[in-house]
């Protein structure tokens, strides 16, 4: 069985940064963040032009848990910035920063 140790989360954003979704990509979980990291700007220019602005970031995950995350949440910030953390029940377990401030993708 694959353990899963990284999510890859790709938000599509219009020009104002005001109306932003969560874009699909053919692979959004990865057995290492590496793994991750080293696919995103790949992942990232396959879904330029479908949005204005699309920007993605890996999340660690602990495998341990990896079935008892249920949110996934975040925010895209004024400046650009994409907030995102993983938790369960309410606890935040995996964050790429500070955690975002309402949840926009609920599992």
């Amino acid at each position: 069985m694959e353990h899963v140790a990284a999510l890859l989360l790709v938000i599509g954003c219009s020009d104002t940064m005001t109306d932003c979704r969560e874009l699909s990509v053919p692979v959004s979980v990865f057995e290492t963040f590496e793994a991750c990291l080293a696919e995103r700007p790949f992942a990232l220019g396959d879904l330029q032009g479908r949005t204005p602005r699309v920007m993605g970031e890996c999340l660690a995950v602990d495998p341990a848990l990896e079935d008892d995350y249920d949110q996934l949440l975040w925010t895209v910030r004024p400046d650009g910035r994409l907030v995102a953390s993983l938790e369960i029940s309410g606890a935040l377990v995996a964050s790429n920063g500070a955690r975002p401030e309402k949840p926009y993708l609920q599992q």
